[in-house]
């Protein structure tokens, strides 16, 4: 491999260097890259993208590397890992307008806002970095109150992969703009966003364990809660399979400053079940997304995930969902609500065209299942999904991309994707259904290394959580 640029030195780390076991893998993929290039400045990041094409390697770009596809890592090439970029300025605090570099992680966006009363809903988890979940979608706590990440950004920095720095708004590259904002790991190196965030300081939680029927209709009467409630409630659920029995882990999250206001809100989900466990609690909003989770990525998170948007959670629907869980495969099912403000915002005017939908539904399975597991449980639930969300799919190929980017919609990225990267340099495994994570997941099937959860596991992790006062993290 040529000598890196002047610029660079020091910031490229190889095989032998001690940094370089926490920054070769992914959250869910170990991987081996010849180097990882570590740049400062947006500077520094051209010339690690023009650097990286000379060598005639495979290329991924990284900002937390908590994707599920592994894509953030490579075996035998450059990975242009932004961590260093992480700084996050409020530039209008009255318009609530702050600039976030893509290497931040949202655990710190969350803190660096949060003196100032102002929140952007993100994932749900602290570790995820801002620049693939912010090029992606971003179904976060409060979306139904505030929408998609991608919906409260104004204006992206990239870097193209000819060198090229581009700043896009809704006048300046508005193509550019519409891509990034949902299809952007396919367009180039985004470096930083510009983002409305929201005046919000606390916010409600209240976490519930119920006891799922079989039959599906706690999961129907989980989804009717949240179409008929005010879009201050959000709400995640996490069905798990305890013994005989199957449990739902809720955690709902109200956008509002007192518990008078988050206790009606939230009371229509004590009846969808036998309840178990219930608390609620007025938190800060940065406990949802805390430091805690602010962790090196080695691949210790290995599984098989894949998922659907519903318009409506209807009997057929709500039965295969339980199966999943209690079926064969044995998957770990999340529902996520959506709907409220992300169904504000036309099909066209992002990449991220879903927005008639209501529920997402995601499913897991991990060592020593793998993807044939997930298949059999997918597959009666997958045929009834009506689009797909890109962040939670960790295989991605062809008929992904048909799924994430239907019709028009696909053709549009395509096209774009070839305008502004049009050697492929940063080639979606979308296209190509290659990633990093074949041979990992050929390994993952068989092992079973200690540590690594099973889907009761996973389900007990869910109800220790609601005793410690924290939101449950599905484990994936």
């Amino acid at each position: 491999m040529a000598q890196v640029p002047d610029s660079l030195r020091g910031q490229i780390v190889t095989p032998g260097d001690r940094r370089y076991a926490q920054l070769r893998s992914t959250y869910t993929t170990t991987a081996s890259p010849a180097a990882v290039l570590l740049p400062k400045t947006t500077a520094q990041v051209i010339d690690a993208v023009r650097y990286a094409r000379e060598q005639r390697v495979p290329i991924a770009v990284r900002s937390g590397g908590h994707g599920f596809s592994g894509a953030s890592s490579n075996n035998g090439g450059i990975v242009i890992d932004l961590s260093m970029l992480n700084r996050v300025r409020v530039l209008d605090e009255r318009a609530g307008l702050v600039r976030v570099e893509a290497g931040a992680r949202w655990a710190n966006v969350a803190q660096a806002l949060a003196p100032y009363g102002l929140v952007i809903s993100s994932g749900d988890y602290g570790g995820v970095g801002v620049g693939g979940l912010a090029t992606g979608g971003g179904v976060g706590w409060l979306v139904r109150a505030h929408g998609l990440t991608i919906d409260r950004v104004r204006a992206v920095e990239v870097v193209l992969a000819d060198g090229t720095l581009v700043r896009a708004d809704a006048t300046h590259e508005p193509e550019l703009f519409w891509l990034v904002r949902g299809a952007g790991a396919g367009a180039g190196v985004v470096v930083a966003f510009e983002i409305e965030a929201a005046e919000q300081r606390n916010v409600g939680v209240t976490q519930l364990v119920v006891e799922a029927h079989p039959d599906g209709r706690t999961v129907r009467e989980w989804a009717s809660c949240l179409a008929q409630a005010p879009r201050e409630l959000s709400a995640a659920a996490v069905l798990f399979a305890e013994g005989r029995s199957t449990l739902m882990s809720v955690t709902a999250v109200v956008a509002a400053e007192s518990l008078r206001r988050v206790r009606p809100v939230v009371e229509p989900l004590l009846a969808i079940g036998k309840v178990l466990e219930h608390r609620s609690d007025l938190l800060p909003y940065p406990t949802l997304v805390p430091t805690a989770h602010l962790n090196p990525n080695v691949g210790q998170q290995r599984g098989t995930t894949t998922n659907g948007l519903f318009t409506e959670l209807d009997p057929g629907v709500a039965r295969a969902v339980m199966r999943a869980t209690t079926g064969p495969g044995r998957a770990v099912v999340q529902l996520r609500s959506v709907g409220g403000a992300v169904n504000d915002v036309a099909a066209d005017a992002t990449a991220y065209r879903h927005r008639h939908q209501s529920t997402l539904v995601i499913a897991s399975t991990f060592p020593p299942q793998g993807g044939a597991a997930l298949d059999i449980a997918w597959r009666a639930v997958g045929a009834r999904a009506d689009g797909e969300y890109v962040n939670f799919e960790s295989r991605p190929d062809p008929a992904a991309f048909a799924r994430i980017y239907p019709g028009e919609t696909g053709a549009r990225v395509r096209r774009l994707w070839k305008r502004y990267d049009p050697d492929g340099v940063f080639r979606s495994p979308l296209l190509s259904g290659q990633t990093n994570r074949s041979e990992q997941s050929n390994r993952s099937e068989q092992s079973t290394r200690s540590g690594q959860p099973s889907g009761q596991r996973a389900g007990r992790s869910a109800r220790s959580g609601q005793r410690s006062g924290q939101p449950h993290r599905r484990r994936r």
